[in-house]
């Protein structure tokens, strides 16, 4: 059966941001335009940033979904590493705040950047 590849960015039991994959079933559908389940969504948001973009550390408020639109971004976390994602590449960014912290921007979350020449593009749908 085919499947869907899904890149997490999530809070892990340390309350640390990792990136972990998962695979999503694509049983749906036809042997020629195999689908997943549908799933609701609670909308989405375009947004631009410009060359030299770059957040510090933070959360995720609300799980979502990223997908690239143009341009590339890349994203670290606290251990130092991080990953860059291109046009058409993807990531589910649910790096939540674990109930009951405080956010502490040594410990938690994740930073996010614009790499390249050119300004990035990204669609976000909350889940």
């Amino acid at each position: 059966m085919p499947h869907f590849r899904k890149t997490i960015l999530f809070t892990d039991t340390d309350g640390r941001a990792r990136f972990k994959e998962e695979d999503v079933a694509l049983d749906e559908g036809t042997p020629q335009s195999a689908l997943s389940a549908l799933r609701p969504s609670g909308g989405y948001q375009l947004r631009e940033s410009p060359v030299g973009f770059r957040s510090q550390f933070h959360v995720t408020v609300t799980p979502q979904w990223v997908v690239i639109l143009s341009g590339q971004m890349e994203i670290g976390l606290q251990d130092g590493s991080s990953r860059v994602f291109g046009p058409g590449e993807h990531f589910y960014s649910a790096d939540v705040l674990p109930s009951g912290s405080t956010f502490d921007a040594s410990v938690h979350g994740h930073w996010s950047r614009q790499v390249g020449d050119q300004p990035l593009r990204t669609l976000f749908i909350r889940d």
